[in-house]
């Protein structure tokens, strides 16, 4: 295995888990944890995409590592119900 095809796994793998755990009911999309698990995933993704050259990859992926670091900067506490 390249490091390439481990930094992409463990990027890929990162995003899968946030997905599941949303979609389970176990993570909101509005909590830091899935944010955080965002964009470790998309920079890990990007960051693959980066050493083989793919440029494509690395534009979507940089800019949904951005979009969740700026719902990490903006992040407030939802207050309880």
């Amino acid at each position: 295995m390249t490091a390439s095809d481990l930094i992409g796994t463990l990027g890929v793998s990162t995003l899968l888990v946030a997905f599941v755990l949303n979609q389970r009911g176990l993570l909101s999309e509005r909590s830091r944890t899935f944010l955080a698990m965002n964009m470790t995933g998309a920079l890990l993704c990007g960051w693959s995409a980066w050493l083989v050259r793919f440029m494509p990859f690395v534009v979507l992926e940089g800019v949904w590592a951005a979009v969740s670091a700026w719902g990490l900067l903006r992040w407030r506490p939802q207050p309880r119900t």
